[in-house]
């Protein structure tokens, strides 16, 4: 693990300074998400997810203020994701390792 990485796996998440790397991530929707409909797209096997911008970002990150444009209507996937959690710290560090996926800031 890079120096980098190391420093993010152990300081803690925090909404004024997170990289926002949950955005990359797959998020499969359920029946109960109301996530309209041209943010998602449907993957060959059947299941209906957030898409992604050619960016690799999701198409619902407000890159200006980066956060979610859809908060209070975000999937229950999101609403699970657990902030400094054990996956958001794990997938934290493999981003940080990787070289630096830019988020364009307009």
């Amino acid at each position: 693990m890079s120096r980098h990485g190391a420093r993010h796996a152990r300081c803690a998440a925090e909404c004024s300074h997170c990289d926002a790397v949950c955005c990359r991530l797959t998020v499969v929707l359920d029946e109960g998400d109301h996530v309209p409909e041209q943010l998602t797209e449907l993957l060959p096997g059947g299941a209906r997810v957030m898409a992604h911008g050619a960016d690799g970002w999701c198409v619902a990150l407000d890159a200006e203020h980066r956060n979610c444009g859809i908060y209070d209507d975000r999937p229950d996937t999101c609403r699970r994701f657990v902030m400094n959690g054990p996956y958001c710290r794990s997938v934290r560090s493999e981003h940080a390792a990787r070289e630096p996926i830019p988020l364009l800031l307009r």
